[in-house]
């Protein structure tokens, strides 16, 4: 079997090509490949039926919990809750994000893995979006909110279409 190292040459020369270029802050797009940000990103946004909105790194909805209050570093969701939203985890303490721009932090639940938080109220996701851009727990029990990229909840109706 015969195998090529000039794609991966190639893509060792981008990658160092990415780190060229103007040094002002170290921003995403502020000088640096977005690109390689959004890919490493452990949140970013996307332009749902409820507008823009943040997504983990596979691209699914997040969502907020009424029941968690922010800042608490606790999570109010436990058990068979989980089953239905797990939770957005991260493995480093400073996750990277693209496009959003309210305070992400982590919190350690119980079992030691780092959840997401936005704006201190930790982040889920939902077992019945299965697809990008799904945003079908929206307003689950009234409790259950797609997040903005400022970190604020969104609480227009789900889409008619809904099922949950």
């Amino acid at each position: 079997m015969r195998t090529s190292i000039l794609p991966t040459a190639l893509a060792a020369g981008v990658l160092a090509l990415g780190g060229c270029g103007s040094d002002t802050g170290g921003d995403a797009g502020t000088g640096t490949d977005t690109s390689v940000a959004a890919e490493d990103a452990v949140l970013s946004t996307a332009d749902t039926e409820l507008g823009e909105v943040v997504v983990d790194a596979d691209g699914r909805t997040v969502y907020v919990f009424d029941k968690d209050t922010p800042g608490s570093g606790e999570s109010a969701c436990s058990g068979q809750c989980l089953e239905a939203w797990p939770p957005v985890t991260a493995d480093t303490e400073e996750p990277a994000v693209d496009g959003v721009t309210g305070d992400v932090g982590t919190i350690t639940r119980d079992d030691g893995t780092l959840q997401v938080t936005l704006d201190g109220s930790p982040l889920y996701l939902w077992q019945g979006d299965t697809a990008e851009g799904d945003v079908t727990g929206q307003g689950v029990q009234d409790v259950w909110w797609v997040v903005a990229p400022d970190g604020s909840k969104v609480t227009t109706a789900p889409p008619p279409d809904s099922t949950y």
